[in-house]
């Protein structure tokens, strides 16, 4: 038994071996194989060498072997979880996410490139670019995930205290200090951030936390979650509706927009929406938003290339968005 464990141990150690070191560029040859299984106190030999890698061939790992006259075999396994350009955008995904603290930055792309393999890694990593991105200074983001994520397995309540920056870039708890109780649905990412949607079971709808603005998050063991009592939630959809996490009344807004703005308007809406043409160059559109200060302000990004035709009272508020922003340069 103990010979049986010992062989397995040796395969998985030359699996490791092949993968951290050889790719379809970068073969690896017997000798140094056998010396690096020798370096963790494997013995092995050629002719071993050869059985052992047709087993693992046989159990479905691609291990190519590129022979040459007068020469040791080399060799080199294929089967990657990931190439370089998948490896190459969750690295830049990494660095862009403000949410991920500059330490935990630097700790993600190594992780991420060593999958790679050795070589890839090296490459990869001499080929970063940095990002200039706001980076969160709160370390305990991955903490706070992993509670959230058991509360919502465990279907238990998440308690929290709840902080935002003054101009001295001061943490100012909310409630002082009092802790929040809720009920978590999911974590979601938007704009760069990492959000919690949850909900209070005594409030209809949902309310929105930035994670990194978390502070002592717990799964609260002796509290199971509350049932939802508002309408039901599809956080596809929801995500769709609401701008920069800003919540507000759901409503049908008709929009006027030139066409120029059509790559825009399916970046937010989708694919699905469907256009009413109004002239060569300008068409109709519906979309079921939530109406916030973030909405309305998006609304007038774009100056006279977007409009809101509908409902009335929408049309109101940007008005008087757009009065109050007016004001203020005024005076």
């Amino acid at each position: 038994m103990k010979q049986e464990n010992a062989y397995k141990i040796k395969l998985l150690k030359l699996l490791e071996i092949l993968r951290q070191d050889s790719d379809e560029d970068h073969y690896i040859g017997t000798t140094e194989l056998i010396d690096k299984l020798a370096d963790m106190g494997i013995v092995c030999d050629r002719r071993t060498l050869y059985k052992d890698i047709e087993v693992l061939n046989n159990f479905g790992y691609e291990v190519f072997c590129e022979k040459s006259p007068g020469k040791p075999n080399c060799y080199c396994v294929a089967d990657r979880s990931f190439d370089v350009p998948e490896l190459r955008i969750l690295m830049d995904a990494v660095q862009a996410a403000s949410f991920v603290t500059p330490s935990k930055t630097e700790v993600l792309l190594d992780k991420i490139a060593d999958l790679g393999g050795s070589h890839r890694a090296e490459l990869l990593q001499s080929n970063i670019v940095r990002f200039n991105t706001t980076k969160s200074t709160n370390e305990n983001i991955f903490y706070a995930i992993s509670e959230i994520n058991s509360a919502i397995e465990n279907n238990k309540k998440v308690s929290f205290e709840y902080f935002d920056f003054n101009e001295k870039h001061e943490r100012v708890y909310r409630k002082d200090h009092k802790r929040y109780f809720v009920n978590p649905l999911a974590t979601i990412f938007d704009d760069d951030n990492y959000y919690l949607i949850a909900y209070y079971g005594k409030h209809p709808g949902v309310v929105h936390y930035r994670i990194d603005r978390m502070d002592k998050v717990e799964m609260v063991e002796e509290q199971h979650k509350e049932p939802y009592n508002g309408e039901p939630i599809d956080l596809k959809h929801h995500k769709k509706t609401i701008f920069g996490m800003f919540q507000g009344e759901t409503q049908e807004v008709e929009f006027q927009t030139d066409k120029c703005l059509l790559d825009v308007i399916f970046d937010i809406f989708g694919d699905n929406i469907m256009f009413e043409p109004i002239d060569d160059n300008t068409v109709a559109f519906k979309a079921e938003v939530q109406v916030s200060p973030t909405f309305l302000g998006w609304c007038c990004s774009f100056g006279d290339k977007l409009k809101v035709l509908s409902p009335e009272n929408v049309v109101d508020n940007i008005k008087t968005y757009l009065d109050k922003t007016k004001k203020i340069y005024e005076n």
